[in-house]
């Protein structure tokens, strides 16, 4: 797959079938889209075309909000590679680029820019300066420059509409397995392992310490049945998210314990997907009876692991 950064870098593809979009996450209704494209890309001989921006638009727009996503520039990238995008046209978005008009937008960005053929965009698409350009604005512009626009129902699963929006308040909410089944796999994170203090390991429980990754959607904070991703290793492991309250609140970090142990985890990079949240964060009047809850938690989550479904246990590496 080709990442380019540059318009004038796109010049030349064969039959460019374009869609536009943040991906974020890359759930089931972006890989419906994806296939469309694809489908529509190999009866022309066409070329699969996603794109995109960085950074994200809102960071321009709206540098005041705390945006969290479901996946990093390079997840993105890693899941449009495996999703067979031929070249990612990430271009960079600043105020210049926002205040084009939709005219603009489709005469220097897609017929110029990227030689567009196929556009295909979902319904509620809206482009150019002040979010300006429609669906009906980028059918009339078409007819005058030369590319057709397919449009996209939504993908509707379960009577929701599949979006990134809808998925990351499932992952703040805990409901992990509705967010799953929109995302067509197990939502996950990943980071590098860093030095605790070392109370799991005297109750009888090591754990691996990831700090938060910024900028990305975790649970809220309790205790969940996940696996442990070392480099092609999924191991069965429980995390907790938290501020450990019972022994005075400190740092929040992701704590996972593998349940068969046995690894030396520091500096490496690990991932964990989340499955099912077995209880919230709670403070407890001793060590003792934290050890006693942390055993019940490992019986519940060997239950869980033990009867997941077929769906895919990985998380998505740049």
């Amino acid at each position: 797959m080709k990442v380019l950064q540059r318009l004038q870098d796109c010049a030349g593809l064969p039959f460019p079938v374009v869609t536009i979009g943040n991906f974020d996450g890359l759930h089931l209704g972006h890989q419906a889209v994806l296939k469309l494209v694809k489908d529509r890309a190999r009866s022309c001989r066409g070329t699969v075309v996603v794109l995109t921006f960085d950074p994200h638009p809102l960071r321009v727009l709206a540098p005041q909000l705390d945006l969290q996503f479901l996946s990093d520039p390079d997840e993105k990238l890693a899941l449009l590679k495996e999703a067979g995008v031929e070249v990612v046209a990430r271009l960079p978005f600043t105020q210049d680029f926002a205040a084009q008009t939709p005219e603009e937008f489709m005469r220097r960005v897609l017929v110029e820019g990227l030689g567009a053929r196929e556009l295909n965009v979902g319904q509620n698409f809206r482009f150019g300066r002040d979010r300006q350009g429609t669906i009906q604005t980028l059918l009339e512009g078409a007819s005058r420059l030369g590319f057709t626009v397919r449009v996209i129902a939504p993908v509707i699963i379960n009577g929701i509409a599949v979006s990134s929006t809808q998925i990351r308040e499932l992952i703040q909410a805990g409901a992990l397995a509705d967010a799953a089944t929109l995302l067509g796999r197990p939502y996950g994170v990943k980071g590098t392992v860093i030095r605790g203090e070392g109370r799991g390991g005297e109750m009888g429980y090591p754990t691996a310490n990831l700090l938060p990754p910024k900028a990305r959607v975790l649970p809220p904070d309790g205790v969940y049945a996940t696996h442990l991703h070392l480099d092609s290793e999924a191991l069965p492991a429980v995390t907790y998210i938290g501020v450990r309250p019972t022994f005075g609140a400190g740092v929040r970090l992701i704590e996972t314990h593998l349940l068969d142990g046995g690894r030396d985890l520091y500096d490496r990079e690990i991932g964990v997907t989340f499955y099912e949240r077995l209880r919230g964060d709670q403070a407890f009047d001793s060590q003792e009876g934290l050890a006693r809850q942390i055993a019940e938690d490992v019986d519940r989550t060997r239950g869980i692991l033990r009867n997941l479904t077929a769906m895919p246990a990985r998380v998505i590496s740049g």
